[in-house]
């Protein structure tokens, strides 16, 4: 199997990554001091991944955007990381293996521009991630946003201006939190099925509700022991395994 991924960069040219360890391959003969970009995609839950032809996970839409900022700024990109399903508010930096692998590549002094879609992507822990962000800058990596433009920490407003930004995108993500908690209970009072395994003495049956993209899901109803086979310790299942 081939170890590099060739993915289009749907601006004007391919680039060609290593999968393993998503640094480019087909780097230019000459790249312009200070233009050396790595870019870091994100998405929290596993849902959000899109898969290409050959089942490789990607971060379309943040990998496109962040090319076509570069190709706008006249940066060269040098390396792609992507984190797949990790959250940016639950998870701490230290336990993130992107974070510190990119930490030690400016320790190392191999690329000049963290460069990311949205701040939030770094990170949404409030007194933390400002911080990771600091990091990098005062080791000598210029941090650019798609959206947001560059992160300087000139003077102390920029400091103030830093740690709100992150301080509201962690209070984003606990708003989040709080309204799909109580979405879920409210469905589960209302009788809805939230997921999960169907509880034992009810069955999947569909009654005409709809998710938000209008698709038909699964509610469950309770089945009387006496219309069904009620199986015993040392039976058999359908897929022929012994019930326990």
């Amino acid at each position: 199997m081939k170890n590099t991924s060739i993915i289009p960069n749907h601006v004007s040219e391919t680039l060609i990554f290593n999968r393993a360890t998503g640094w480019r391959e087909d780097m230019p003969a000459y790249i312009e001091p200070g233009t050396r970009v790595l870019c870091l995609y994100r998405v929290s839950t596993d849902k959000q991944l899109y898969h290409t032809e050959d089942n490789e996970a990607d971060i379309p839409m943040q990998r496109k955007r962040c090319r076509k900022y570069c190709e706008s700024m006249n940066w060269t990109i040098v390396c792609e990381l992507q984190e797949e399903g990790v959250s940016g508010h639950k998870v701490r930096a230290e336990n993130r293996d992107k974070i510190q692998q990119i930490k030690e590549y400016a320790k190392q002094g191999k690329f000049d521009i963290l460069l990311v879609f949205m701040f939030d992507r770094i990170g949404r822990i409030s007194d933390e991630t400002p911080f990771v962000v600091e990091w990098f800058v005062r080791n000598g990596i210029r941090v650019w946003s798609t959206q947001e433009g560059e992160q300087r920490f000139d003077s102390h407003t920029d400091k103030l201006t830093n740690y709100i930004r992150f301080w509201q995108a962690d209070g984003e993500s606990e708003k989040t939190s709080i309204r799909t908690a109580n979405s879920m209970g409210l469905l589960t009072e209302e009788g809805c099925f939230t997921g999960g395994c169907c509880p034992y003495g009810y069955s999947f049956v569909k009654t005409g509700r709809t998710n938000k993209r209008r698709q038909e899901v699964n509610d469950h109803k309770f089945i009387t022991l006496s219309k069904r086979k009620v199986r015993k310790r040392g039976d058999t299942t359908r897929h022929n395994t012994p019930c326990i």
